[in-house]
């Protein structure tokens, strides 16, 4: 019976190792453009002049606040969510203060429409779901929408800085008062995804139960514990950073913040 447990336990663990590859290596399919600056422009949407403009903007709220926030638009998600690139994106440029983690990126993908706010851990707290919700809907798509992607992408910057270092209660203020939005089909499908995992988890802690009563030692052949699934965007939740800056051009490097999943998408 020990064998057995034994060659089940290795098993699941062989099982486990797989799923973790599998995950791992599409993360590391993904390729990030360098992080030459505070603003990368690596889908080329912006001219000379007001990349530079937003470059001293940016440069001068990192040093009033220490935190950093980087403008990059690509040139394509390469297949992926806008969601899942900008969490890879900013834990492996790491922006912001490692103690503090007061990082931001504002991403627009030009070819697939997408623009998201992606928030460091430090900023989740003025910087939330609602107000990037916020941001993104009444400044930045509708500017989007008429082809003016630097006047979206610039006024996007002007209120994210003032969301986290000059109104953030009444930017909060502003997003409570917003209706309460429908779920959408990615919500949905998420909660259904979890809930499966839940049966499934419960299932096999009964079938495991049933298994110790039958034999009175031990659980039964066949019977499985829980399997869990890495979801890419959940790891690193407790907050914890990656060490180090990522290197980059002209002076210009992430601090060693780290980045848990936080902020607001949209479309055009």
């Amino acid at each position: 019976m020990g064998r057995l447990c034994c060659l089940d336990f290795a098993r699941r663990g062989a099982i486990l190792g797989l799923l973790l590859s599998v995950v791992a290596f599409a993360a590391h399919a993904l390729t990030f453009p360098e992080l030459t600056g505070r603003v990368v422009d690596d889908a080329g949407i912006l001219d000379p002049a007001t990349k530079a403009g937003l470059e001293r903007k940016l440069a001068e709220f990192q040093t009033k606040t220490t935190g950093q926030l980087v403008v990059v638009t690509l040139k394509s998600l390469q297949g992926t969510s806008i969601e899942d690139y900008g969490y890879q994106l900013g834990r492996h440029w790491q922006i912001g203060q490692k103690e503090k983690n007061t990082g931001a990126l504002l991403i627009v993908a030009p070819n697939e429409r997408k623009v998201r706010i992606e928030v460091g851990y430090g900023f989740e707290g003025t910087l939330t779901d609602a107000v990037s919700k916020l941001i993104i809907e009444n400044s930045i798509i509708p500017r989007l929408r008429v082809n003016d992607l630097a006047g979206g992408i610039g006024r996007g910057v002007d209120d994210i800085i003032q969301a986290v270092s000059v109104d953030s209660e009444e930017w909060k203020a502003r997003a409570k008062q917003r209706p309460d939005d429908e779920p959408s089909l990615l919500d949905v499908l998420a909660l259904l995804f979890f809930l499966f995992i839940l049966f499934m988890i419960v299932r096999s802690v009964a079938s495991r139960g049933r298994g110790y009563a039958q034999t009175g030692a031990g659980p039964r052949r066949g019977s499985r514990g829980p399997i869990f699934i890495p979801i890419p965007g959940s790891w690193g939740s407790s907050g914890s950073s990656w060490s180090g800056g990522f290197p980059g051009g002209g002076g210009f490097s992430g601090g060693g913040g780290s980045f848990g999943g936080g902020g607001a998408s949209g479309s055009w």
